[in-house]
């Protein structure tokens, strides 16, 4: 093996090793389960589920006259009420982490979690 090749090799190396422990040592980012809450396409907010201290809920109403009542407990999220007529966003239930959002088609309300390192991966299916 010539000194080029030599040279290659130990760059390559030298850049996996780089790459490796960046990876491991990086921050996470978020580690906290947050619930972002979008009518209509439009973000109307977010909430920091690890942060709820006690039960609390709100009204929010869509451009058509519809309207959900949003549930928060400490670590999980729900619509508790809504003016739609198949009910199938109150009949999810409570969310906690972010493998499938809440949504309400008629009113155009998602509430998805993102974070908490709870969400499905490729192997998962």
């Amino acid at each position: 093996m010539n000194r080029t090749a030599k040279l290659i090799l130990a760059l390559l190396a030298l850049l996996t090793a780089g790459s490796a422990a960046f990876l491991v040592l990086r921050p996470s980012g978020e580690d906290h389960p947050v619930a972002s809450i979008t009518l209509d396409g439009r973000l109307v907010e977010e909430i920091d589920l690890t942060k709820v201290q006690e039960a609390y809920s709100f009204t929010l109403e869509g451009e058509s006259g519809l309207t959900n009542t949003i549930l928060v407990e400490p670590g999980r999220i729900r619509v508790d009420h809504a003016d739609c007529p198949d009910q199938i966003c109150v009949n999810q239930g409570f969310i906690s982490d972010g493998t499938e959002p809440i949504v309400c088609l008629p009113n155009k309300l998602i509430i998805q979690i993102t974070g908490g390192g709870e969400a499905l991966d490729a192997a998962a299916g």
